[in-house]
């Protein structure tokens, strides 16, 4: 497999924010190692080598965001995004002097996020290529073709955006209620609806090489790398 748009490192103590940043990120291509806090940051960062850092200032436990931004620049050289609550000068300029990339306020929308990042990436060289390649599988995400076997599946569009959201996280279970969200933006539960695309997907793929996207009894589907 090639690698992802990018590895995310995600520090944010507030659970709920956490979990929808990462859904969020994951579902972009993006690769994400979520913390709740700084605590073995050193360890973290060795581990995950990450190309970008997304930090909350404030955290209930351990260093703040500006301290472990100071602890990251010891061990790499990576874009780093601070995330607050509070809008405050001092705090801005704090982030700027330890070297921030960008710094971002809450709330924010997603979509603001996902440019800040793709942002710093492009500054620091760091934004891989759309392509992504499972197997035998290409999946060329700017110009919307799935390729096997040297030939062109002719998805359509509902089929590509299903395989896309497998091919960028693969190994990873999808629930059907998951699908719906990800895909059709659905929050109704509509099994047939994800099993009729999900089955025209799977023939155009086995025409041209053996199964890789399987069904995980009673939790889902997922595309094994």
């Amino acid at each position: 497999m090639t690698e992802a748009l990018a590895r995310l490192l995600l520090v944010e103590d507030d659970g709920a924010l956490r979990e929808a940043m990462t859904a969020a990120l994951e579902s972009c291509g993006f690769v994400v190692r979520a913390e709740p806090n700084g605590l073995d940051i050193n360890e973290v960062v060795a581990r995950f080598r990450p190309d970008a850092a997304i930090l909350d200032v404030a955290l209930g436990a351990g260093p703040d965001g500006f301290e472990i931004a100071a602890q990251i620049r010891q061990l790499a050289s990576v874009p780093i995004i601070f995330s607050t609550a509070a809008d405050a000068l001092d705090d801005r300029l704090r982030g700027f002097e330890l070297g921030a990339d960008d710094y971002i306020v809450k709330p924010f929308a997603i979509a603001e996020l996902l440019a800040r990042i793709r942002a710093v990436l492009r500054r620091s060289d760091r934004l891989a290529s759309p392509t992504i390649q499972v197997r035998d599988l290409i999946v060329d995400e700017a110009n919307r073709l799935a390729i096997r076997d040297g030939a062109d599946l002719e998805l359509t569009q509902t089929e590509f955006e299903l395989l896309s959201v497998f091919v960028r996280s693969p190994d990873r279970v999808f629930s059907k209620p998951q699908l719906l969200s990800l895909v059709w933006h659905f929050d109704e539960y509509d099994p047939n609806l994800v099993e009729v695309h999900l089955s025209a997907l799977r023939r155009k793929m086995e025409t041209r090489g053996v199964r890789l996207i399987h069904t995980v009894r009673g939790a889902g589907y997922e595309l094994r790398s």
